[in-house]
């Protein structure tokens, strides 16, 4: 059995889909930060039958729950100080996301204004549909 030690100080990310812990990683931008991580990786659940499992020791603040919660929204966040779990988060879909994912209407402004942000407002929550801000063009998975 694989033994991961516990944080002192940090969060730990459960409840992620199994397979998916790389690409938060990515998406928060874990590698430039000074700080210890621990990627798990298809751990047994028993909700799930597998799940990841983030463990990341650094100030909780440094985490864009906006960012977390496009890509999954039922993450659950825990939030350690001293050892102990002081709190959990729960995390909604944000009204809207920029920079975590892109337009791919050519048309879009986007494609031709290099340096305008791009930026998504969630259309249809109970769909978890996102649209461009500036074109309207419905986001499709691909990237996510």
């Amino acid at each position: 059995m694989l033994n991961v030690g516990k944080i002192e100080e940090g969060f730990v990310l459960d409840h992620i889909a199994a397979g998916k812990s790389l690409s938060i990683y990515e998406h928060l931008q874990l590698d430039k930060l000074d700080c210890t991580v621990a990627i798990i990786k298809n751990a047994r659940s028993n909700k799930k039958g597998k799940k990841d499992i983030l463990k990341v020791e650094c100030d909780i603040n440094t985490l864009d729950l906006d960012v977390l919660a496009y890509i999954d929204h039922n993450i659950t966040v825990n939030v350690i100080k001293n050892g102990e779990i002081v709190e959990k988060k729960e995390l909604m879909l944000p009204r809207q996301i920029k920079n975590v994912i892109r337009c791919h209407n050519p048309r879009c402004i986007t494609s031709i204004e290099q340096e305008l942000p791009h930026i998504f407002y969630l259309a249809d929550a109970e769909k978890e549909v996102y649209r461009c801000k500036y074109c309207e063009e419905k986001y499709t998975e691909g990237s996510k």
